[in-house]
């Protein structure tokens, strides 16, 4: 599971302060990682023919010391102000037609119902509710596997309440203030909800990668270029579920 893991496009987001500890052997690796994670420090070790074997005292002894620099120079407050978070929106199809058709007694009888399903479904799945705006939610999980075995939990019950929802899993750095999650993060899984087709969820490159082993199946929608976000990206549509993920987590 962990050598079918590709965090590359996860590298970019890390705001911690970095040291990569290199033999002379990994150099490469390395340099790689040193360049794709901001503001990291590249130290190699000397007379270490491997990274697994840290047997010569002068290595050993620079270790340490790169060790004492980087926690001495660590900013704990800019630190502890981010936060590594899975991102799920969901929003309702169609819902003006809905109102519409079924009057608004009506529509919000429907409207308490879902919503009380979609909470049944975070509390099962340990996802925190972090906003509600009208029929829409935005929730986080601390991981990305949850939040899309929950994602389609929602899907299918409101299916069964004759509504369709669209859905978004993103992973990323968030700026935490208070209770509330902050920053792009929030903005992709954003867009990534809004690319979704009814009773459909979309995930990022990044959720795929992150759950890679866990039995979770997609289906790939092709390069995205999302609105107020730089870049393309790829997104994914969840076929099936793991295992493990149908199930309700312990």
């Amino acid at each position: 599971m962990t050598m079918d893991s590709d965090v590359t496009d996860v590298l970019p987001t890390v705001r911690v302060p970095t040291v990569i500890l290199s033999s002379e052997s990994a150099r490469g690796p390395g340099e790689y990682f040193a360049r794709r994670i901001p503001g990291a420090r590249l130290v190699e070790l000397p007379s270490v023919r491997s990274i697994y074997h840290w047997v010569d005292e002068e290595a050993y002894e620079i270790a340490l010391q790169e060790t004492r620099r980087l926690v001495e120079s660590a900013e704990i407050d800019d630190v502890s102000e981010r936060t590594l978070a899975t991102v799920l929106f969901t929003d309702l199809v169609a819902s003006t037609d809905k109102a519409a058709t079924i009057g608004d007694r009506g529509w919000a009888e429907l409207l308490e119902r879902h919503h009380a399903a979609v909470r049944r479904q975070l509390d099962r799945f340990r996802g925190r509710e972090i906003d509600n705006a009208g029929d829409g939610f935005l929730a986080s999980f601390d991981g990305p596997a949850r939040a899309v075995a929950c994602a389609s939990a929602i899907v299918e019950d409101a299916r069964a309440l004759g509504l369709n929802v669209r859905a978004g899993v993103h992973t990323g750095e968030c700026e935490q203030v208070g209770d509330k999650l902050g920053g792009m993060t929030l903005h992709l899984g954003a867009r990534i909800a809004a690319s979704a087709q009814p009773d459909e969820v979309l995930v990022s490159s990044i959720v795929r990668d992150l759950v890679a082993g866990s039995g979770i199946e997609f289906d790939e929608r092709g390069s995205h270029t999302l609105k107020g976000v730089p870049d393309e990206w790829r997104l994914y549509a969840v076929l099936r579920l793991g295992p493990r993920e149908a199930r309700a987590p312990v």
